[in-house]
């Protein structure tokens, strides 16, 4: 099959710089590529050059930190989504994000397939695929790592020398597998493919170890308008600047670190070490306002909500009706969910210590041990008596039973 283009989600790594030259190799197209700026930490500048020596005939570099986070992050964190109870999902938020401007750039270019640099063995082909899918049916998918010959790291580095493509800033002894952005940084392979190895402490590049983390802690507040964070130690910040701050702080404090072996899509159980400092902090303090803010049966149902949500991410369903219905009930629990939460950094331990808001249920008068006159504690007994009506029923059916079989014998 022949294309006239195609459009190359790049990072300008190993895998997509090869992946440029065999695609132009094998398909004889003009190849263009996409980078999506996500707050990753690799630096970005030189990457437009690097793709049109790399023999791209164009090269879009966007800055999509903004819409990264008040269109994925923030929706994902009022669900309250977590994967598997400690995976916060940043690489799976991110990949519908990019795929969407690859169709854009594939549709403004007049290119007939979108292609990508993921392996045949993880989730994020199908969240680039299902999601492209999604947007344009007709738009032919190319994933090199599932069709060319290629199957190891050695295998690429010997191909990228055979055909003269540049290694400049490309570590040839990479030992791990990584992903960043703005919300998280994840980190497989080498070491971590034994689950009984403890990770290297020279691994982790966004948070301190808890041990060397300062010794005193360090008290922060964060407000929500809505369910969304707005403000930090009382200032109103846009929300980059908000998740890069809190980033900095808490990843000070050695926290937002989750080791854990999680169920892939595919089939297979893998190992992924996740540093998630901001995002961790945000979703303690989300769902403390939320126990203030939300009646306990909207409480107890989104916490169902919030686990579909986090497989529907995970799983790469970003454009599914389901999504979006899910969506429209998130946003309708937290329009009471604004108020402030103090919060104590400290070694490692992110700790809530206080929360207000003037859409708070919590009423001291009702809760007090001490004396009140709103609650008659008489009223409790008739509670309780209908309350355990059907236990009471079936104990006294039993205990019919019993006795009818004692009879019989």
């Amino acid at each position: 099959m022949k294309f006239e283009k195609i459009v190359l989600a790049y990072s300008g790594g190993l895998d997509t710089s090869v992946i440029l030259h065999w695609l132009k190799e094998t398909y004889g197209s003009e190849v263009i590529t996409f980078t999506a700026d996500l707050g990753q930490r690799e630096e970005l500048s030189g990457i437009e050059e690097k793709a049109l020596k790399g023999g791209a005939s164009k090269a879009y570099v966007m800055d999509l930190r903004e819409e990264f986070v008040t269109d994925y992050v923030f929706p994902t964190l009022k669900a309250g989504a977590v994967y598997e109870g400690q995976y916060l999902l940043g690489t799976s938020m991110a990949r519908p994000l990019i795929a969407k401007y690859l169709v854009e750039i594939a549709h403004r270019e007049g290119a007939q397939a979108v292609a990508h640099g993921c392996t045949g063995k993880g989730n994020d082909q199908v969240r680039f695929e299902v999601s492209v899918k999604a947007l344009d049916p007709d738009l032919v998918m190319i994933a090199p790592w599932r069709d060319w010959p290629l199957r190891s790291r050695e295998d690429e580095l010997a191909y990228a020398r055979k055909h003269g493509i540049p290694l400049e800033g490309i570590s040839e002894e990479a030992i791990y597998s990584r992903d960043g952005n703005l919300w998280h940084l994840s980190h497989e392979g080498g070491p971590l493919e034994d689950p009984w190895q403890e990770p290297d402490p020279g691994m982790f590049l966004l948070t301190a170890a808890p041990e060397a983390a300062p010794d005193s802690p360090e008290y922060i507040t964060l407000e929500f308008e809505a369910g969304v964070p707005v403000a930090l130690n009382g200032e109103r910040l846009p929300p980059v600047e908000l998740l890069s701050s809190l980033n900095e702080l808490a990843g000070k404090h050695g926290i937002g670190r989750a080791d854990l072996v999680e169920n892939r899509l595919v089939g297979m159980k893998s190992r992924g070490v996740y540093e998630t400092p901001g995002g961790t902090v945000l979703y303690i303090a989300h769902q403390a306002l939320e126990q203030l803010c939300l009646d306990r049966e909207t409480l107890h149902y989104k916490e169902l909500v919030a686990h579909k949500y986090a497989e529907l991410v995970y799983y790469g369903l970003w454009f599914s009706p389901l999504r979006e219905a899910l969506d429209a009930f998130v946003d309708a629990t937290q329009r009471t969910v604004s108020g402030t939460v103090r919060l104590k950094l400290y070694k490692g331990s992110c700790i809530v210590v206080g929360r207000k808001s003037p859409h708070s249920l919590y009423r001291e008068e009702f809760a007090t041990f001490g004396a009140d006159e709103v609650y008659d504690q008489k009223d409790a007994e008739g509670f309780i008596n209908l309350f355990g009506l059907p236990l009471k029923i079936k104990a006294l059916v039993e205990r019919t039973r019993a006795g009818v079989k004692e009879g019989a014998g």
